[in-house]
This record gives C-alpha cells, sequence and structure tokens, in this order.
C-alpha cells in the first residue's frame, strides 16, 4: 500500500477502505508518512468529503493510535459530556455537579484552553491548591466515592488526533464536517464513558455559524457514537451571544457557584438541565426527560450540587471555602463600566468579538505560551432583547490594567448592535439529535 494512491484515489472522490484509513492513521502517527503527504490527502478529503462509514472508520482509527481509558473499575453508567466551545461556557462547572449529585458517575478528562478563556482545568484553578494531577487509581477511586473527578487530558490519548490537528490548523482544512467530528468523537471514545452528550454550539460565538451546518455535525458524530456502541445525543444550542452574564476564569466558576445556588443566569441553568437531563436518562437513572429534569431541579434547590462542587473541589486539593465566599476567588484590580450612549433594545452582541476582547484583557490564550489571568474578564449587564436608556451600564470590564480596560470597554461597546426594536426570533435549543 503506497500513500501516493490513498491521496489520488480520495482526490478523485473514491471511497476509501478501512485498512487504507488504518495505513494512514498507523504510519502517520508512526511518522513514516510526511506533513506533506498528509496534507494533500486532508486536503483531498476537504474538498471529495467522507461518507458515514469512512468516517467512523477514520475515528476508531484515531482511537486506536493511543491509550484507551479503562473505567471499568468506576461502577455505575459513564456519561460524559462535550462542547463544541463558545464564549462563557461555563456549563462543566454547574453540570457536572449536578449530575454526580445525582450518584451518577462524572468522570472527566479536561485540556486547557486555546483562545477566548481558559479551560475548565484553567477555570477550577480558580480555587487556591486546586489539582488535575492524579494517579489513575486516585482518578478513579475519587470518582466511585464521591462520583466526581476530573484529570488533564494524556498526550497518549488519540495522539493521531493531535498530529492531525496541527496540520489541519495551518492548512485551511479545519472545517470539514468529517474531520472535525472524527476528532471530537475519537477524544471522547478514548476517555473511556459508556454514553455521551454533546453539547453542539451554533452562530456568531461558535465554530458552526448556521443551523443548518450544526445539524449536519450534530448527526455525524451521533453516527459515529452509534456505530462503535455508545449510546449519543447532540443538543444543538445557541451560541449567538455569550452564554450567562459571565466571561473569564474567576468570573465564570463565581457564576457557576452561583447558578448551583439558584441565582444564576436563566440560559446557563435551562441548557444545563436540557443537557443533564440527557445525561441522567442515559444514565438509565430516570426513564424521561421530565423526570430527569425534575431530579436535577431537586438537587440545586436543596442545595445537594453546591455541596457536590465543595466536595469535589477539596478532594482535588482547593480551596473550597471559596464556594461559600466567592471574595476569596482571584480578583481583578480594575473593574470599569461600559456606559450606552443611546437608548433602544439590544438587537445582537458580536459574541466572538466579545470572547476575543476577553482574550486580550487576559483571560485566554492566543498561543499556548500564554499565561492566563484568572481574575480578568467581562460580566454582560444586558443582553439580547434587553431595552436600555441612554447611561445604563449595559457591560463590566475586569482587568489588571486600567489602559487595557478603558480600551476593552471602547471595543464593548461598539460590538452591542442596539436598535429602535427587537424581535426575537433565536432559540437557546435549536434541535436534538439521538
Amino acid at each position: 500500500m503506497r500513500m501516493y494512491d490513498l491521496i489520488l484515489k480520495k482526490r478523485n472522490g473514491e471511497e476509501l477502505s478501512r485498512e487504507e484509513i488504518d495505513y494512514f492513521i498507523e504510519n502517520y502517527t508512526k511518522g513514516t508518512i510526511p506533513d506533506y503527504q498528509a496534507s494533500a490527502f486532508i486536503m483531498a478529503v476537504f474538498f471529495q468529503g467522507m461518507n458515514r462509514r469512512e468516517t467512523a472508520d477514520l475515528t476508531v482509527a484515531m482511537v486506536k493510535s493511543g491509550d484507551v481509558l479503562d473505567l471499568s473499575k468506576i461502577e455505575g453508567i459513564k456519561v460524559d459530556k462535550h462542547s463544541t466551545g463558545g464564549v462563557g461556557d461555563t456549563t462543566t462547572l454547574v453540570l457536572a455537579p449536578m449530575v454526580a449529585s445525582l450518584g451518577i458517575p462524572v468522570a472527566k478528562m479536561s485540556g486547557r484552553g486555546l483562545g477566548h478563556t481558559g479551560g475548565t482545568i484553567d477555570k477550577l484553578e480558580s480555587f487556591k491548591g486546586f489539582s488535575v494531577d492524579m494517579p489513575e487509581e486516585k482518578f478513579i477511586d475519587n470518582v466511585n466515592k464521591i462520583k466526581m473527578a476530573l484529570v488533564s487530558q494524556t498526550g497518549e490519548l488519540a495522539p493521531a488526533d493531535k498530529k492531525l490537528y496541527s496540520l489541519r490548523d495551518v492548512t485551511a482544512t479545519v472545517d470539514n464536517v468529517s474531520l472535525i467530528a472524527s476528532s471530537v468523537m475519537s477524544k471522547k471514545i478514548a476517555a473511556g464513558a459508556d454514553a455521551i452528550v454533546l453539547d453542539v454550539k451554533v452562530g456568531d460565538g461558535a465554530f458552526m455559524k448556521t443551523s443548518e451546518a450544526a445539524l449536519e455535525l450534530a448527526n455525524e458524530m451521533v453516527g459515529i457514537g452509534k456505530s462503535v456502541g455508545r449510546n449519543t445525543v447532540a443538543v444543538i444550542s445557541d451560541m449567538d451571544q455569550p452564554l450567562g452574564f459571565a466571561i473569564g476564569n474567576a468570573l465564570e466558576v463565581e457564576e457557576a457557584i452561583n447558578t448551583l445556588k439558584g441565582t444564576g443566569p436563566k440560559d446557563l441553568l435551562e441548557l444545563c438541565l436540557v443537557l443533564g437531563s440527557n445525561m441522567v436518562v442515559l444514565a438509565e437513572k430516570a426513564k424521561t426527560l421530565e423526570e430527569a429534569r425534575a431530579m436535577l431541579a431537586e438537587v440545586i434547590e436543596s442545595g445537594k450540587a453546591l455541596n457536590k462542587l465543595k466536595e469535589f473541589v477539596a478532594a482535588q486539593g482547593g480551596d473550597a471555602s471559596c464556594i461559600d465566599d466567592s471574595g476569596k476567588l482571584p480578583k481583578a484590580k480594575y473593574v470599569i463600566p461600559v456606559v450606552v450612549d443611546k437608548d433602544g433594545y439590544v438587537r445582537k452582541i458580536n459574541a466572538q468579538r466579545i470572547g476575543l476582547i476577553a482574550m486580550e484583557l487576559g483571560a485566554g490564550r492566543a498561543t499556548k505560551e500564554s499565561v492566563i489571568d484568572l481574575s480578568v474578564g467581562i460580566v454582560l449587564n444586558k443582553k439580547r432583547g434587553d431595552e436600555v436608556k441612554k447611561g445604563d451600564i449595559i457591560a463590566y470590564v475586569h482587568s489588571s490594567s486600567e489602559e487595557k480596560g478603558k480600551k476593552a470597554s471602547e471595543d464593548i461597546l461598539n460590538n452591542y448592535v442596539i436598535e429602535s426594536k427587537y424581535e426575537n426570533n433565536i432559540p437557546l435549543i435549536y434541535n436534538i439529535v439521538r
């Protein structure tokens, strides 16, 4: 078998066999296929596409390229959740304690963020002393004891995906449904979950800009899950504006705490209830989504979910007292109000640009070497559909520098679209694919 022949075959729009896909992934991971041939191959895939069977075979080949986490020692059905990413996406910090407090094991493997804000690990490090470094035995023991643990993603998990993604990132081949779906699902399958709930974002602040593109991706990923025996559900949710109010690591942690106390943003809570209900049903703790939703609402009302967050943070070395006293979380030196200069209604918030403004403040990483400032970010005060009057505060900038804060304030104002009237035609949940 020659790589040249595989490139030619896919360039001509022909279907690749499982053996041919395995050959490519195995030898590219080993380094015997050079980047220039791999680049030509993924460009051919980008233009000619892959069918559902090819995409599933590509996913499985990437799973087999490295370690597969064995979670068999964890009692119960393990359900994982993955988001395709967005702005102010705090769902894991709310969702995991809710689900775990129902006795459902949440064994999370997460990474550090590259983009608007930090990843889940970065956010959790807002709790002083919190650590994701633990041996596999301790990780499994924590999940069995408290039903929740989080560790850093190992480099040996789907290493083929890591190599391919780096190549796609510099060859303009990222936005292909088969390549995105296989990338996401290879990591989720290798992470060992029995079932998977996907939060597929759509809109200005998401990778998929249209509901049609998001639905295509959701169907592809659910199809892959089914083909490898993993129950998979995809929820397509709005990211045409930031989720919740907070964008920034410690700010998002505080918002998650408030949501578990029952005082958080309605859109964040609603999305967590939808995602969580599907997780509870897949874990066979409830027969219907309605029953599952009622169970999740009860653990917030009773304080069980909040207590689970405290238990989890303490078990991984973090200062759980911050949950009762959020003043102990990292705080920015300057808090600068963003004042609106006209009357009207918020028609749109340019979510992607707002995320980039937060990154420029230091809330995210422009490169892998960037150092995150956990204290900085943006807290929105007005969202889509809200009425505003001249002089109202529409957001607050949390900054380590007065100069950076003032620039961010001006940029935020320029990325709010305020008009004389507003008609709401954007749902929080577009669709659910099972």
